[in-house]
């Protein structure tokens, strides 16, 4: 993990389809800048810190941190003057999480890993990423969650074969960046492979993010037909191969569908009758 120092510039995460800022939203993003520093796990950022990390001059940055601090979004060390997250970003962390139904979902995910063998994890999409939030990828020291690229990954290829109504999953992407050989970057490639993600229901990711790993995933979809959240199993090529490929997709979309009940509210959930598992 980088330090203050070397650390990329922050920013809000990019929604899935940008639209024109309203006016006067300047100072908002500006702090939801601020906010998202702390997205790496860096404790104690100094007004400098925080400058360097968004762009900002340092008295703006130091004006809209205390601003911060006195909303109880971040607090400040009294002997060092440096920033945390405050109180308030803790309240509405666990809010938002219990609200989702996710504290249900990681016994489910403990079971499903432990009879296939395979690491099991549970994402959905923020902005041009798979945001893993429950699993065997979710950070035990901090219980940060995994930012995965959506063009690169199983995960992020669910979330993108069943979009928002309306939505063009793929053109909202940035360009798509080669991590191994096997990575998909064109963007008429891509939405080929979305189609037969469609078609044969799941996605697999056979060392496009990282060689020697493979990873298929199912959607845990709404009554819309979208893919609310996106379930994977990840192992060695050797674990989930190309015979057991199906044993590994059908034991995902059993778990998918308890999921949904966890997940969903009864409004939410398709109608099993006329979408069987």
């Amino acid at each position: 993990m980088g330090s203050p120092s070397d650390s990329p510039q922050c920013t809000p995460a990019a929604p899935a389809a940008a639209s024109p800022a309203p006016a006067g939203s300047q100072a908002v993003t500006r702090a939801l800048g601020i906010l998202h520093c702390f997205r790496d796990n860096g404790r104690g950022l100094s007004a400098s810190d925080i400058a360097r990390r968004t762009a900002l001059s340092v008295s703006t940055a130091h004006r809209l941190a205390r601003t911060l601090v006195s909303a109880g979004f971040l607090e400040q060390d009294p002997r060092t003057s440096r920033y945390s997250l405050g109180p308030a970003v803790t309240e509405l962390g666990q809010l938002s999480y219990h609200q989702r139904g996710l504290h249900l979902t990681a016994p489910e995910l403990a079971d499903l890993a432990e009879r296939t063998g395979a690491t099991a994890d549970l994402a959905l999409r923020d902005g041009i990423h798979a945001l893993i939030l429950v699993g065997g990828s979710v950070r035990h020291d901090t219980g940060l969650g995994l930012r995965r690229p959506l063009h690169s990954t199983a995960l992020g290829k669910i979330l993108l074969a069943w979009p928002r109504d309306g939505e063009d999953a793929v053109g909202a992407l940035p360009g798509l960046v080669a991590f191994t050989d096997r990575t998909i970057v064109e963007p008429e490639e891509l939405r080929a492979e979305l189609v037969r993600v469609r078609e044969q229901g799941y996605a697999v990711n056979d060392g496009e993010s990282a060689l020697g790993v493979r990873t298929v995933a199912v959607p845990v979809f709404d009554r819309s037909g979208q893919a609310r959240f996106s379930l994977a199993l990840r192992a060695d090529p050797a674990v989930i191969t190309d015979g057991r490929l199906s044993w590994y997709v059908d034991q995902a979309r059993a778990c998918a569908a308890a999921l949904e009940v966890l997940l969903l509210s009864p409004a939410e959930r398709r109608d099993t009758s006329r979408h069987p598992v």
